[in-house]
């Protein structure tokens, strides 16, 4: 099947962002020479603006009963419109690790792709970015594929996020010494719902669903694949190994999407998982399937504060529930349980006062601007107790989002390797044992 025809015939182009994966070939990379804490990092972006009121405070009552301690009543007008959600976690996510209460995003315009930029380049950004580019700075994906042995595997860097918007580009930068060649895998979490809703839409195809499946592995690593804000076309290539690897992956994740006419992998009702859980979802497949050493994973969910007050703070509460499943997932794989480092943190909060857009229970939405609350975040690092201090709070301001890079380098053992000056954090050292 052509790929034109295919993409066209599956109905996964829209706006102009395709929910597939693209795989960097493995190049002769050079091996760290730090140690190593761990040998797994997940970094999970709990983005889309949370404000230090609604998850830190619980001035709404405890939103996120799986990380925070604390069984604070939920707010009589917010009650019926937070999802009822049972606890994942045995215990509180912040005894697995060092919760910094006052963590800070110190510089730039307060907005999610410059915000995400700082976090993933170690860097802050004066000027609004241009979504549609990459970073003029290298990125954590870049760092890591460079200056980390992956002759093994190029599969062992991953990001995974909602197709929909410009993230995708930060995976990697215009640097000269960096570049795409050292890009993350990038996988759109909505590829495996997309398909299988379509094939079971068409009678025909879902029939022969086997040859559908030869169609789309064909199309993922044999064809071009060109995004609008890429630079050149990509091969789906790597190793011979990586390629069957990633055969394997798509086509038993396709299937189960398929077979589950309501796509609910987390046994909740179908109308409870959002973006964010399936963004969530994927990254656990992906987590399971190929035992990366970095993975990101993205959600967004919460950037409806700007008009549904409500449903923000509902969204939080599933973020939680996500987090705490991703959680679960990690200490239930064995390669991972006891090597794994999670750090878990927002993009930026949001204001200090509401703007004039009212929801359903009478409450007003909030925005995010240069207001100072709108940089106020947190930052939870869960790890092994004997690489992570557990059930330790840091009360004091302490912590920036720039410090996220610097302390996954110095996790893997790449850190020192990086040039002096290329990143102005440090590393999070009070969070280690």
């Amino acid at each position: 099947m052509e790929r034109r025809n295919f993409i066209k015939n599956t109905g996964l182009a829209a706006a102009g962002v395709l929910a597939v994966p693209y795989i960097l070939p493995s190049g002769k990379l050079f091996a760290a020479t730090g140690s190593r804490k761990v040998n797994h990092v997940v970094l999970c972006m709990i983005a889309g603006g949370i404000r230090t009121n609604e998850s830190i405070h619980k001035a709404e009552g405890n939103l996120m009963p799986n990380m925070l301690k604390g069984d604070e009543s939920i707010s009589e007008d917010l009650r019926y419109s937070i999802t009822k959600l049972p606890i994942q976690a045995a215990s509180p996510l912040q005894n697995y690790g060092t919760l910094y209460k006052h963590f800070r995003y110190v510089d730039g315009p307060v907005g999610h792709f410059n915000a995400h930029a700082a976090m993933l380049t170690g860097k802050y950004y004066k000027e609004e970015l241009n979504h549609n580019l990459p970073p003029s700075s290298p990125t954590l994906f870049e760092y890591y594929r460079k200056h980390q042995s992956t002759l093994n595997s190029s599969l062992n860097s991953w990001f995974i996020g909602n197709p929909i918007g410009a993230y995708p580009s930060l995976g990697f930068s215009t640097h000269q010494d960096y570049g795409y060649q050292y890009n993350a895998n990038w996988l759109g979490s909505n590829l495996f719902r997309d398909f299988g809703n379509n094939l079971r839409s068409n009678t025909e195809e879902f029939k022969n669903k086997d040859s559908f499946r030869a169609d789309l592995s064909n199309a993922f690593f044999q064809k071009n694949f060109k995004r609008a804000n890429f630079r050149e076309n990509r091969i789906f290539s790597g190793q011979a190994k990586d390629s069957t690897q990633l055969d394997d992956f798509f086509k038993e994740n396709i299937s189960e999407a398929i077979n589950t006419p309501d796509y609910n992998p987390w046994n909740l009702q179908s109308s409870i998982m959002n973006n964010d859980m399936y963004n969530v979802h994927v990254a656990e497949k992906v987590l399971q399937a190929f035992l990366p050493e970095l993975l990101v994973v993205n959600m967004q969910e919460m950037d409806m504060a700007h008009s549904n007050f409500s449903q923000y703070c509902n969204n939080i509460n599933k973020a939680d529930y996500a987090l705490a499943h991703l959680w679960s997932t990690i200490q239930n794989t064995p390669s991972l349980a006891d090597d794994t480092l999670l750090i878990a943190l927002p993009d930026h909060g949001r204001n200090s006062f509401s703007n004039s857009i009212v929801d359903s229970n009478g409450r007003y939405g909030i925005d995010h601007s240069d207001n100072e609350k709108s940089r106020e975040s947190f930052c939870l690092v869960m790890g092994p107790e004997h690489v992570v201090k557990q059930n330790q709070q840091i009360e004091k301001i302490s912590g920036e989002t720039i410090d996220v890079l610097p302390t996954i380098a110095d996790a893997l053992g790449f850190y020192t390797d990086i040039d002096s000056g290329m990143l102005s954090g440090r590393v999070l050292n009070e969070a280690f044992v």
